[in-house]
This record gives C-alpha cells, sequence and structure tokens, in this order.
C-alpha cells in the first residue's frame, strides 16, 4: 500500500513538497499545496526523492483538469492542475519564502500580483523539430518532461491561437522538404504587425525547399526568417516587404523594433504593466540621473527617459547595445547613453567609472547580479528596483543589499509572465536606510 503524504507547499519547479514518515523530502510533480496524496518515486537519493503523483486522496480546491492534452507528457508546463488565481498565490509563496529563508529578509510590504491573459500569452517560443519515422514523420513542439523526446502534438494552449495552428501544418512542411532530416527547430516571434518563423538548417536549401517555405508564407501570412549557423546568421527570406518585427508601449509612446536573435519578454500584455509597476517605484524626477544595468534593447531605458534627465544603459551585448541605440534615436531620445559593458565582473571602479546615479533599476538573467550589489560603494544610489526572473538569486542578492549595504527592501511583488509555468517574475524596491 503506497505511503500517503500531506503537500506542506510548492518548490521552484512547481513540484509539491512533503515529509515521509522517516523525515525524508519529497518533491512531488503534479501535486498541490495542503493535498493527501500517494506518490511513486522515480529518483532516489540520501536526503530526497523525487516522485510523480500516483493518486489524490484529498484534493485541494485549486485543482482543475489540465486544459491541454499534451499536459503531463510535454514540458512546456507544469502548473496547468491548479487554477490560474492558485497558480499566482503559489508564486508570491515561492518569492516570500526564498527572501526570507535564502536571504534573511523581509519586504515592508508586498505588492498586489500582476495578472495577464492565462493562455494564448507566449508570443516567441523555440519549437524543436525532429524527424520520427516511427510516429509518422516530422514532429513539431516542446520537449517532453525530463527527457530530450519531442512531444507528439499538434497544438499548444499557451501560444496565441493562430500560432498553435500552425504547428501540424509546419510539421507537414518539413516533412516534405528535402532536408527534413536537418531542420532542428523553428523559432516563432508573434507580433502586431506580423508573425515571423526562423527556420534553422544544418543543410542547404534547395530551390525546392524555398518554394515550399513561399507557399507556406503566403497561405498562413507569415514571414520567414533562414538560420543556417550561429544567431548572427538568420537574415530575412520571404516576403521581403514584410513589416518590422516591433512591439509598442503606447503608454510611453515608444516602438521598439528588434531582430528574432534578440532577447525580448515573451508576454506582451504583461511586460507593459510591469514596465509601469517598475517606473511606479523608480519614480524617476525631471532632476535624476538613472542608471539601468543588463538593459538590454532598452526596455525599461526608453520609458525611464521619459521622465528623467538622463538615463545610462548597460548591457553585455554589443548586438543588444547597438539596437538600444538605434532605439532610443527611432524615438527621439537623447538623454540616453548606452555602454557595452560584462556586468557580471562589475567592480567598484567600472561602476564609479559610469558616474553618479540617483537611482538604479537591475533586470538580470536567471543567474542575478551578484557582481554589482557587491560592487556598490558609498556613492551608490538611493533607490534601487530590481526586477527578477529568479527568486533564489534575487533573494541573494537582497541579503547582501540589506545586510551588507546598507538598504531595506521596501517592497515586492511578483508579475505572472509565464502563467501555466512555474517561472516567478518578480520586481522589488530597496532604498537606503
Amino acid at each position: 500500500m503506497p505511503e500517503t503524504v500531506r503537500i506542506e507547499s510548492l518548490d521552484h519547479e512547481g513540484r509539491g513538497i512533503a515529509h515521509r514518515s522517516d523525515g525524508k523530502t519529497l518533491f512531488i510533480e503534479g501535486a498541490i499545496t495542503g493535498e493527501l496524496v500517494q506518490y511513486s518515486s522515480y529518483r532516489k537519493k540520501d536526503s530526497y526523492e523525487n516522485a510523480n503523483l500516483v493518486r489524490v486522496v484529498g484534493a485541494s480546491p485549486l485543482r482543475v483538469t489540465p486544459r491541454c492534452t499534451n499536459f503531463g507528457v510535454c514540458g512546456g508546463c507544469s502548473l496547468q492542475h491548479i487554477d490560474p488565481v492558485g497558480q499566482v498565490a503559489a508564486k508570491q509563496r515561492i518569492l516570500e519564502d526564498n527572501l526570507a529563508h535564502l536571504g534573511k529578509v523581509r519586504a515592508d510590504y508586498w505588492l498586489p500580483p500582476i495578472h495577464g491573459p492565462a493562455w494564448g500569452y507566449r508570443t516567441r517560443a523555440r519549437l524543436s523539430v525532429r524527424l520520427v519515422e516511427k510516429k509518422g514523420g516530422v514532429l513539431v513542439g516542446f520537449h517532453e518532461r525530463r527527457n530530450s523526446f519531442i512531444a507528439d502534438m499538434i497544438s499548444c494552449e499557451t501560444l496565441p491561437p493562430r500560432i498553435s495552428q500552425l504547428i501540424q501544418p509546419l510539421r507537414e512542411l518539413v516533412g516534405r522538404m528535402t532536408i527534413r532530416a536537418q531542420v532542428p527547430q523553428i523559432e516563432v516571434v508573434a507580433t502586431e504587425a506580423v508573425d515571423a518563423l526562423v527556420l534553422r538548417h544544418m543543410a542547404p536549401l534547395t530551390e525546392a525547399d524555398l518554394q515550399l517555405l513561399r507557399e507556406f508564407a503566403d497561405r498562413y501570412t507569415v514571414q520567414w526568417w533562414l538560420q543556417s549557423k550561429g544567431p548572427d546568421s538568420i537574415t530575412a527570406f520571404y516576403p521581403s516587404d514584410a513589416p518590422e518585427l516591433a512591439y509598442t508601449l503606447p503608454e510611453f509612446d515608444l516602438v521598439m523594433p528588434f531582430r528574432p536573435s534578440e532577447f525580448t519578454q515573451i508576454n506582451t500584455a504583461v511586460n507593459p504593466v510591469l514596465i509601469r509597476r517598475a517606473l511606479q517605484l523608480l519614480q524617476p524626477q525631471r532632476s535624476d540621473r538613472i542608471a539601468d544595468l543588463f538593459c538590454g534593447l532598452g526596455n525599461f531605458t526608453l520609458p525611464i527617459a521619459r521622465s528623467a534627465q538622463s538615463v545610462v544603459g548597460v548591457e553585455g551585448s554589443a548586438e543588444l547595445v547597438g539596437r538600444a541605440r538605434q532605439n532610443a534615436a527611432r524615438n527621439g531620445l537623447d538623454n540616453t547613453r548606452f555602454e557595452t559593458a560584462n556586468l557580471f565582473e562589475a567592480t567598484a571602479a567600472s561602476l564609479t567609472a559610469l558616474g553618479h546615479f540617483d537611482k538604479m533599476l537591475i533586470d538580470p538573467p536567471r543567474d542575478g547580479a551578484s557582481a554589482v550589489v557587491q560592487a556598490l560603494g558609498k556613492d551608490a544610489p538611493q533607490r534601487i528596483v530590481y526586477v527578477s526572473c529568479n527568486p533564489a538569486t534575487l533573494a541573494r542578492d537582497a541579503a547582501v543589499l540589506v545586510h551588507e549595504k546598507g538598504y531595506r527592501l521596501r517592497t515586492a511583488g511578483i508579475a505572472n509572465m509565464f502563467p501555466q509555468t512555474a517561472h516567478v517574475e518578480s520586481v522589488a524596491l530597496f532604498e537606503r536606510a
């Protein structure tokens, strides 16, 4: 008879955490906080076990039927069995627990969560492609959970419906190509003006292949880009007169062009709300000199520039810095400056060389901004807004800011940038005490 355990909380991957009668920690996929469940372990270690859910003995009121038929096989989502409101609450709890246990800090007050569409929100995706004769031909989609196989899928509920409806036609398209075994992925970029598909091909395309792409583009109103090698090799193919790839930020009167290889947020409904929240916390004034670290193509820099005296954006990618400069010029902003620098190697001297700043926004990748916060000195900004995509590294950096650099964590909260997944996006405000 399988042992029954009570789920205590969710971890950063959305798995239920429980403890066995002997005290061993269990991570159970598909379980929800508060539930009584039975489980089957698939990986056993000395201090913990990973397990699959076998039976729900006492269900949570937050449990719902997953909307997608691929859920449980496809690795793209992990929380479809939880009501969307419950997902947000769980992510808020993950943020609070990380700050408390890893950072030993607590916010003075918590911000209300930022919500967006629960479905059809994902405007960017990297779809894997593989010829699998045993499954009848070409597969296009996300990897299966816990392995390298591609899920046998014909739709995806997190993609916009018009993009989801392309999965089956894309399977058929690649299956007709002469190089069908040398196409490892198709990247999708959906914008208001145009939907772009980037075909990664490991062998030269024949004229017959190119004609198939043209016919597909005409039929489904998409633009093809081709990628023969690394990201630098991505070039527009057809149609040549397609609208530029761009997203808009109407509240700030901004148009933000980009290339498929350049990072942009995948949730274009939540992104502007998160920007507004960050600026409300930053409170840029006409007299302020502000730094935007890990600035990318200027997603926060340019909105800040609408209200500040000047903004300096710093980014490690020369390509993104070039794009940020172009976007500033495109939008008529002459109070911005952009620098290329490896912020993972930031020092007190390198930050000082950028000049004095009244306020700072930090928006690092998952690795966080350890070198930056360690390098802050006596002349550091009075106010720092930290936008994070990893609550663990936010907590680590918050510990430095609060316990070593004299800041106080005034407030923090989440933005549900990736519904149906365990990914936690958050924003926090630190002020010099």
